[in-house]
């Protein structure tokens, strides 16, 4: 499959959203942010900021979409908390690995540091999570165009969830 990146790229966060909750991806598309008033959101930028303090290319920022957490020599590091979502947390580095191929020819492997399991992880970009990749950004770009959001689904970490209030405000709980 060969898809136009410059029409399908999106920030770093939507593929993580798509693989927790099509809903919150919706969401956060259409500029409903509710991670401000999360305190698990606070405590994943106070873990990262004090997270590799010497590393000098750490937080990145290309294209104004993707935020790098630290580029190391061959390697894109991603700093997450806890690997409770370990998929989407892949899959988000995936995108940043497909995206400097695509868009710079820059190969890089990642590796995901779960520093609270001070657990590490490498990841490798292939031929079969790069088409992962482009019909995860197809999917993505047909759901942030509808009208509606995704019917609202019950998951197992919905209480922890930022936009928990928001969708559950008419649940009894």
């Amino acid at each position: 499959m060969s898809i136009d990146i410059e029409d399908l790229k999106v920030q770093g966060v939507k593929i993580n959203y798509y693989y927790i909750c099509k809903r919150k991806l919706w969401l956060f598309s259409k500029g409903i942010t509710m991670e401000q008033n999360s305190s698990r959101v606070e405590s994943g930028k106070i873990v990262h900021e004090n997270s590799y303090k010497r590393m000098k290319s750490k937080e990145v920022l290309v294209d104004d979409i993707l935020k790098l957490d630290i580029i190391q020599g061959d390697y894109i590091r991603e700093v997450k908390i806890s690997s409770k979502m370990q998929e989407a947390d892949e899959m988000q580095l995936y995108y940043y690995l497909y995206y400097l191929k695509k868009v710079f020819g820059i190969e890089k492997k990642g590796t995901i540091n779960y520093v609270k399991e001070k657990k590490q992880y490498e990841l490798i970009l292939t031929s079969d999570i790069e088409a992962k990749i482009e019909k995860t950004l197809i999917d993505i770009k047909y759901i942030c165009k509808q009208l509606h959001p995704p019917k609202l689904e019950k998951l197992p970490y919905c209480t922890k969830c930022a936009y928990y209030e928001f969708c559950f405000a008419k649940e009894e709980i």
